[in-house]
């Protein structure tokens, strides 16, 4: 139940409070790892923690441990951040995790996202962004889906194709309400606002994406917002 009500509670963008409901056990300290890795990816707030706590989980789950590892350094090298090296290439640990279960599914999200924005390799991301998007339809999860239709869908807007392309980061935003992930909305709102250009529900859409952002802490979005 505490596991249920951590998730929940991150998820609504509540890290702080997740944390404090995680037992300590394994799967609270998988979980922990997993959220401040998250926390950091929203707030980028100092890594350490994270790594920290993925330091906890390495020697029982060090495929998981490895995913971690490898956003961690994608962000800062993507953000250009700074400091010590957090890991090895993220391009090439995304890749050699792509066959692993339970992670398969965002371990391809992922490598698409670094061949996109490390490598500008548009072509192979969007092959990534489509077989992640297949994994997770076959999986039921909805927020790995939202991330694969969302950038599917800012390649297809930036390609000329805008109904679709419009479509999808519609899906995107309408799949992150449902689930509860007010940090994801927001940034889905963002990114809809964007494809839209300059008219008033993008507008409207850019204030509640603000709202979110400083409320929650979301440092990059509220730059963006």
């Amino acid at each position: 139940m505490t596991h249920d009500i951590a998730r929940h509670l991150w998820r609504a963008g509540q890290w702080d409070a997740a944390l404090r409901q995680l037992p300590d056990d394994p799967a609270g300290a998988t979980l922990r790892a997993e959220m401040v890795v998250d926390r950091h990816l929203w707030r980028l707030d100092p890594p350490d923690e994270a790594v920290a706590a993925i330091k906890a989980i390495e020697c029982d789950e060090p495929e998981r441990a490895a995913l971690l590892t490898a956003q961690l350094e994608y962000w800062r090298q993507f953000l250009s951040l700074g400091g010590t090296p957090l890991g090895g290439d993220p391009v090439a640990a995304f890749a050699a995790l792509a066959g692993h279960d339970p992670l398969a599914g965002w371990a391809v999200f992922w490598h698409a996202v670094t061949l996109d924005n490390l490598r500008h390799d548009a072509e192979g991301a969007a092959a990534g962004y489509g077989r992640a998007r297949t994994l997770a339809v076959a999986a039921d999860d909805l927020l790995l889906e939202s991330y694969a239709v969302r950038h599917l869908g800012g390649q297809a807007v930036q390609n000329g194709d805008a109904a679709p392309g419009l479509a999808l980061l519609r899906r995107s935003l309408h799949l992150r309400a449902a689930i509860g992930a007010r940090p994801h909305t927001a940034a889905a709102q963002a990114a809809l606002a964007d494809a839209l250009g300059e008219v008033p529900e993008a507008a409207g859409l850019r204030a509640i994406a603000a709202g979110t952002a400083r409320e929650l802490g979301l440092t990059w979005l509220k730059a963006d917002a």
